[in-house]
């Protein structure tokens, strides 16, 4: 239980530095205005997918928030999708062989794909990847490395661990 604690608050750190390396990417990296147009155009509703899912939540619920773009709500969203990969991190990094590989960045790179590539364009919070620049993919890829790192330097510095052990096969 207390590794799924000490995943969570990685995982929020996890997500803050993500955020904060993305932005700069997207502000003075990677992306010119022409490749953030055309993000903004793919995206549902010009939104990035945890704003399309808190607007989701909303209608469901038939809330109307002052603006769909930027609310706490999707902030939330938001944050709640780093604590709980990263409480799920802190659950197997120890019991689970390869979970910690890389220092989190085969983490953060699982993350990527499995959110970023699958489920967000499956579950309509994104539109398919093919309808985004190449910068975007770039973007979201090393901001997730960046995520899967830092929520593994915090666990192990939460756990005064410097690296996962490798489970040890049991013999047959």
């Amino acid at each position: 239980m207390i590794d799924l604690l000490k995943g969570a608050v990685a995982g929020a750190v996890g997500v803050w530095v993500m955020d904060r390396v993305d932005w700069f990417m997207y502000e003075r990296g990677l992306d010119t205005q022409e490749t953030r147009c055309q993000t903004e155009a793919a995206r549902p509703g010009g939104m990035d997918p945890a704003h399309v899912m808190a607007k989701m939540g909303a209608d469901a619920v038939g809330v109307r928030p002052s603006s769909p773009k930027e609310n706490p709500a999707g902030l939330t969203v938001h944050y709640s999708l780093g604590i709980m990969p990263g409480m799920l991190y802190g659950g197997m990094r120890e019991r689970v062989n390869y979970v910690g590989a890389g220092r989190g960045l085969g983490y953060g790179f699982a993350l990527f794909v499995i959110e970023d590539e699958i489920a967000n364009p499956l579950l309509g919070t994104a539109a398919p990847p093919g309808r985004y620049p190449w910068t975007a993919h770039a973007r979201g890829l090393i901001a997730h490395l960046v995520y899967g790192f830092v929520t593994d330097a915090v666990f192990s510095v939460l756990s005064g661990t410097r690296h996962p052990r490798r489970l040890q096969r049991r013999p047959s």
